[in-house]
């Protein structure tokens, strides 16, 4: 039996921040809606992370929904640390990168959020909360959306 949090799936996305000009990619499946009027985003963050450390200094962000195109990269932006790996370059290099709306995001993506922190709270846990506001949003396609359970069916995660 799974557990409770694993019984529904729930896309994929990876959150794009940036510092000094450097980009960072993450995987992140806490994220939610939390708003519609402004539209909001709640995504949780895990302490000591690259991605942790950006948000704390320049928390306008970028968060992508990914395809099922994108779970190759799942180990490269989930499991690695960005204090050990230089992703933006290693995803330069392989051409996956455009520029929307001034964020480095991945090209095959299924949708895009442009984001600005409104809030953010420790829980307490081995994550902090991150609430933004949606700037801006454009989505690509609405169908073959890297969802937890793809991840766990190829077995990219345990």
């Amino acid at each position: 039996m799974r557990r409770p949090w694993n019984i529904i799936d729930s896309p994929v996305y990876s959150l794009s921040t940036c510092l000094d000009g450097v980009t960072n990619m993450n995987i992140c499946t806490y994220v939610t809606a939390i708003s519609m009027k402004p539209k909001q985003y709640m995504i949780a963050v895990y302490y000591g992370t690259r991605t942790h450390d950006i948000l704390t200094k320049n928390a306008n962000c970028a968060l992508q929904l990914l395809s099922n195109e994108n779970a190759s990269l799942v180990r490269k932006l989930g499991k690695q640390s960005g204090r050990n790996v230089d992703k933006h370059s290693w995803l330069k290099k392989k051409d996956l990168l455009i520029t929307w709306k001034e964020h480095q995001v991945l090209n095959n993506a299924c949708a895009y959020l442009e984001l600005e922190l409104i809030d953010r709270f420790e829980t307490g846990g081995d994550h902090e909360i991150f609430c933004f506001q949606v700037n801006a949003s454009k989505t690509l396609h609405e169908s073959n959306i890297l969802m937890f359970q793809n991840l766990v069916d190829a077995k990219i995660i345990l």
